[in-house]
């Protein structure tokens, strides 16, 4: 894990007391609110439907024990008691006080966290797949990459003020968990036939009023040309990205209005320009950063094998969760843990402080130290020995926390919509609650298999719908909310958006129309094998429009 040096400690320390002048002077009156919202932003702080919110970063989603226990606190003393764990991998507080958020701010510089760039038209926090280095499908750990890009990125004096928000995505597996083609830069690690490390890169993704999956500019980048070629896309966004309307503003309408073949042509003469320069990165620096996130040394723990068995033949509850939830790591004695913070019936990416002080305390003793934050609002444990499963397993029961049900119908993603988001059109967590219960049940999750359902409140999709096996969009029509379903998105290698199927459902209705969509699927599908999207992909949407409408039906 990367350590801040000095450098490091004192940036965010004067970040820290720059902004505690700022709410001073706002507090005081002498700013305005208007004044004071891009200072605000600046530092991570939001002004949401009933009061300010905090968004905290993660970079890559990775933390320690002590920074997780540091969140803990924050939610407990300065919150009501619970974070939320976001898409991009990062934490939300929903209730600080404005007064409180610099004291927050100093708390979380203490542990080496901070919120700079969580917000405004910069770049954002850089996301990485939550099973960065412990994969066994993995290439390479894409961490240190995602860390080079967060360091040079950090107030870059040319990039600060971009025409819009800029998301980076960084995997080095086979399969793509980070969901790269939906940002504005997807990295995915690889190597060349002479087995040198490199990058396809891809630009363009992204959700939103106008939902692109990202196109793909260069199949193989050399590892240290990733900042000289990250430079000259960023240089090229900053100067042909419009400013004159916010929804035109991401690269994605570059991407699109001018053409792939000839806005790759921009960037790779800009890069010409940049590649002899000193953006090239070293070796030696390459290795220094990568040395931060060597697997640490795991102990033999052969036994677990034999342990493992025997526990799962007593405990029929326990076996599902394994079966679920873990997933095999590089040291087959060991596993990677998923923590659903999904329960059933519960808030998507809630988590409380008496939770995550558990999560610390586990991580500590059984995960070396170490979580990741997942962009689809869990948490992990990647290290944890077979032999030690069946003790973390009842220690996360105990409070909530070993939902088996990582990937199926259950794991929701919803973003926090109308309950707390002055953008939002219509509320997601009461959507998300419903459809869990009705789909509660173990055996029937099992029987239904990986299925995907992801639920925004607005257009701007924070609940990543476009990308949902099963998308839902809350949407406001004639002062009512409405729910658009959407059909056949994902956000693997396979990236596609979700169609929409037609005219939209009220609250009382919508998830019966889900049962109806599921139900109709189950009855099509050729084998338990074939997964929604494999069946959806195989027939279209059209069994499923006459399904829900008695015939195609218009969108709402």
């Amino acid at each position: 894990m990367y350590r801040y040096d000095e450098f490091d400690h004192a940036f965010v320390r004067e970040r820290v007391e720059q902004y505690r002048d700022q709410v001073d002077r706002r507090v005081s009156g002498e700013i305005t609110e208007d004044q004071f919202k891009p200072l605000r932003l600046m530092n991570g702080v939001y002004l949401q439907l009933h009061a300010y919110m905090l968004r905290v970063a993660v970079p890559y989603g990775t933390l320690s024990s002590t920074q997780m226990r540091r969140l803990a606190h924050i939610a407990r003393v300065y919150d009501r008691g619970y974070g939320h764990f976001t898409t991009r991998q990062n934490i939300q507080y929903n209730w600080p006080k404005l007064v409180d958020t610099p004291k927050i701010l100093e708390e979380l510089a203490e542990v080496e966290m901070h919120a700079i760039q969580t917000s405004g038209n910069c770049i954002r926090n850089v996301t990485a797949d939550h099973f960065a280095g412990v994969a066994a499908d993995e290439v390479a750990d894409p961490r240190p990459y995602a860390e080079i890009l967060r360091q040079w990125s950090s107030v870059h004096p040319e990039f600060s003020f971009l025409p819009r928000k800029f998301k980076i995505a960084v995997t080095g597996a086979e399969r793509d968990r980070a969901a790269i083609q939906t940002h504005d830069i997807g990295l995915h690690l690889k190597k060349n036939d002479a087995g040198e490390l490199g990058f396809a890169v891809y630009i363009g993704g992204g959700q939103g009023r106008t939902p692109m999956v990202a196109k793909l500019i260069r199949e193989f980048l050399p590892e240290s040309e990733l900042l000289s070629y990250t430079t000259a896309i960023l240089r090229v966004y900053n100067l042909f990205g419009r400013r004159d309307n916010k929804y035109k503003a991401r690269i994605k309408i570059l991407v699109h209005e001018t053409g792939t073949e000839e806005l790759t042509a921009q960037i790779e003469a800009e890069w010409e320009k940049l590649r002899a320069g000193e953006l090239a990165l070293p070796d030696a620096d390459i290795a220094a950063i990568t040395s931060y996130f060597a697997i640490p040394d795991l102990p033999e723990r052969s036994e677990g094998w034999a342990l493992l068995a025997a526990e799962k033949k007593r405990d029929a509850q326990f076996a599902a969760w394994v079966q679920q939830n873990v997933t095999a790591h590089k040291n087959p004695d060991y596993g990677v843990v998923t923590i659903s913070l999904k329960p059933i019936g519960g808030i998507p990416g809630d988590a409380s402080d008496v939770q995550m002080d558990l999560i610390a305390d586990i991580a500590e003793a059984y995960s070396q130290d170490e979580i990741r934050v997942t962009h689809e609002q869990n948490l992990v444990l990647p290290h944890v020995a077979l032999a030690d499963l069946k003790a973390v397993y009842d220690q996360l029961a105990g409070a909530e926390l070993a939902t088996a049900n990582n990937n199926l119908i259950t794991d929701i993603i919803a973003c926090p919509g109308l309950d707390y988001c002055a953008l939002a059109n219509a509320r997601s967590i009461p959507v998300a609650q419903e459809i869990s219960n009705r789909f509660g049940s173990a055996e029937r999750q099992l029987e239904i298999g990986e299925l995907k359902i992801k639920i925004s409140g607005c257009i701007n999709a924070c609940g990543h719908h476009h990308v949902g096996h099963i998308g839902i969009l809350g949407v406001e029509k004639k002062g009512a909310e409405l729910y658009q379903i959407t059909l056949g998105g994902s956000a693997d290698n396979e990236t596609s958006i979700g169609e929409i199927v037609g005219r939209g459902f009220e609250p009382e209705k919508i998830t019966d129309a889900i049962e109806t969509v599921v139900d109709t699927y189950l009855g099509l599908r050729t084998s338990p094998e074939e997964t929604f999207i494999q069946a959806y992909r195989r027939v279209g949407a059209q069994p499923f429009k006459t399904a829900l409408y008695g015939e195609p039906a218009k969108a709402a």
